[in-house]
């Protein structure tokens, strides 16, 4: 069942998965509270290390 938990974006309040992603209280978007598993065998990270570089560019240059 905590599979289906996620948190609101904008309240921080918790609710069930539904299939619009809406938060009842606020209609903000549910989110994933947790975040993803730690593997030293990282598929994504290469990629995910060039989306941050390219952010942060963004942001401090």
């Amino acid at each position: 069942m905590t599979k289906y938990l996620q948190k609101c974006k904008n309240c921080n309040k918790y609710g069930l998965q539904n299939p619009g992603s809406k938060c009842r209280y606020c209609g903000g978007m549910l989110m994933n509270p947790r975040p993803p598993k730690f593997s030293l065998i990282d598929k994504y990270g290469k990629y995910r290390l060039e989306y941050f570089k390219e952010d942060f560019d963004k942001k401090f240059k």
